[in-house]
């Protein structure tokens, strides 16, 4: 690639990222302004205690943890489309969503062993039949079920050499562990209600707290995702050329799913299973990428977290005071967005 090429495509993702960035200001803003009553303005929280509370401890908190949970995601997505050179791929290919999901509801079934889970998922673990239990809390049982899951699959798919074998050991995994939860869910049908939100995923419940785990981890995982990019570059050549280039792929290819893991893995923890931000998020910025995973990568992270924050504030607003789950305007958005996409690159579509 020439000199002027590469300072074109700089320039572009520079360009890109500054008009992400903006976006993603104006979204924070707009989302610590925007609830369930509809909108109120941040400076009033200067002068009202009560919506000074509001504003900083509920509705801040949540807008950036929506932001944080999407880059997660969006980073994620976008390794595993060129970890396995299938721009169908999600973050949840590895089984990371079906294992939190399992775990989740056996944190839930564990609850119920000792009384009927009650609405508050502090008060449910409160009263979980088992200490551990309690202190492992519901945020730690998704985030080790996640990892659980990736492990499995690891394990199935004996490492990390062939991607089509972890593909396939991924999708296993995916089933196996969805059809252990549902009979957790057949053995206590009480925790269906509880594991719903879970489920559809939510940012309702985010707090400073989670906010400062997801952002300890995106930027580390960011920046060994972005030294990292050239391995994906190379895989897009194949297997054999990225191996005539002197690059060690397997240590190479378990260090990126290890951080696709650890952002998947987090994200869900925090939010639920929201769909279709990792698979779409890289779609939106790759025209601009030109091939290139470095960019595409920082890129996919802000446009999956713009993309998520959005469809948080809407799900505040569109049926106000009531609010929808973030996780389906996600897959409404997502879904028209690939139709659309399918559409125009079909023959005679324009």
């Amino acid at each position: 690639m020439s000199v002027n090429a590469v300072a074109g495509n700089t320039a572009r993702t520079l360009w890109l990222g500054a008009v992400l960035l903006v976006l993603t200001a104006l979204g924070l803003l707009l989302g610590a302004s925007a609830g369930s009553t509809g909108f109120e303005s941040v400076s009033n929280a200067r002068h009202d205690p009560v919506a000074a509370q509001i504003v900083w401890n509920i509705r801040l908190p949540r807008t950036l943890g929506a932001w944080l949970a999407g880059a997660l995601l969006g980073l994620a997505g976008a390794l595993a489309q060129g970890l396995f050179r299938n721009p169908l791929a999600d973050p949840y290919l590895l089984g990371s969503a079906s294992g939190a999901a399992l775990a989740v509801a056996l944190t839930f079934a564990g609850a119920s062993a000792a009384a009927v889970v009650p609405d508050s998922v502090g008060a449910a673990l409160a009263q979980a039949a088992s200490p551990a239990l309690a202190r492992l809390g519901l945020t730690g049982a998704a985030f080790v079920g996640a990892l659980g899951g990736v492990l499995l699959t690891l394990a199935l798919a004996r490492g990390v050499q062939q991607t089509l074998r972890l593909l396939l050991a991924g999708v296993v995994v995916g089933y196996l562990l969805s059809a252990l939860r549902e009979l957790v869910q057949l053995a206590r049908p009480e925790v269906l209600q509880a594991m719903q939100g879970f489920a559809l995923g939510a940012t309702g419940f985010v707090g400073w707290d989670a906010c400062g785990v997801m952002a300890a981890l995106l930027a580390p995982l960011l920046l060994v995702a972005w030294l990292l990019a050239r391995v994906l570059d190379a895989l897009t050549l194949g297997e054999a050329t990225a191996q005539s280039l002197g690059l060690q792929l397997a240590p190479l290819r378990a260090l990126l799913i290890g951080v696709l893991a650890l952002a998947t893995g987090t994200a869900v923890a925090q939010t639920g299973l929201i769909g279709f931000v990792g698979l779409v998020a890289p779609h939106l910025v790759r025209p601009l990428s030109r091939g290139m995973h470095g960019p595409l990568l920082l890129l996919s992270a802000l446009a999956g977290g713009l993309l998520l924050l959005a469809a948080d504030v809407a799900a505040r607003l569109l049926i106000a005071p009531q609010e929808l789950p973030a996780g389906i305007l996600t897959a409404v958005l997502g879904g028209i967005y690939l139709l659309w996409l399918m559409y125009r690159r079909a023959p005679g579509g324009g």
